[in-house]
């Protein structure tokens, strides 16, 4: 999918680079040119310098074709300008915002603009609202740092460890359940087929773990 994102902070870049690691295409638009810095040298998606809701730079950035946008800049007024210009004039079919007064939420929704408030796991909730992957952590802790989260994994990650699954994606692995019961595993157990595996990881990084569990293991993912 190609995914146009407005806004290159913390939340915009951290969004850009889990999208690209998990297979998708990516343009970002911001007003300052020193914003891209955050997405790293090698990240090989566009970089668009404007206004996101100019629609000469949101054309720039490729919203022709886009099947997903993002806005997630400072401004709540920009974010939700740019996200009804992006469906209403260009049709794209998923679209949402960020927004820091959640008292406009409904106001938004309304308007058919998905909204996202400012909170811990916020990349996360962007990640899943976009590429469609409704999966729900089982459990966070109070501060909305870090989820629990039932891991469903492409059937070639059967027959790897634990370490295999651990060094490849940014999680811990925290119990399994095989066979009815719950097993604390090392990393040297061996993933088995009907293995229901629960991970632990950094709430904004539960939705790029589940789309790249999803998919099947490189050659370099084996110990």
């Amino acid at each position: 999918m190609y995914v146009v994102i407005m806004g290159c902070g913390r939340v915009g870049s951290a969004l850009a680079r889990a999208l690209v690691r998990i297979g998708h295409d990516v343009a970002v638009i911001d007003r300052d040119p020193g914003a891209f810095l955050r997405l790293g040298k090698d990240f090989p998606g566009e970089r668009v310098t404007g206004v996101g809701f100019d629609r000469d730079v949101l054309t720039r950035a490729g919203i022709e074709r886009a099947g997903a946008f993002a806005a997630v800049s400072n401004g709540d007024n920009s974010n939700i300008i740019s996200a009804r210009v992006a469906r209403e004039t260009f049709g794209v079919e998923r679209v949402v915002a960020r927004i820091y007064d959640a008292k406009r939420a409904a106001v938004y929704e309304r308007l058919g603009i998905p909204t996202i408030a400012t909170v811990p796991w916020t990349t996360d909730r962007f990640l899943r609202t976009i590429t469609g992957d409704e999966t729900a952590a089982t459990w966070r802790d109070p501060t909305g740092t870090a989820s629990v989260t039932e891991l469903v994994l492409h059937e070639d990650w059967y027959g790897r460890t634990v370490r295999d699954l651990e060094d490849a994606i940014p999680v811990r692995v925290a119990f399994l359940i095989r066979f009815g019961q719950a097993l604390l595993p090392t990393s040297k157990t061996v993933l088995q087929a009907d293995d229901t595996v629960y991970i632990a990881a950094v709430s904004e990084k539960v939705g790029e773990v589940v789309a790249v569990a999803a998919t099947a293991p490189s050659s370099e993912d084996k110990s």
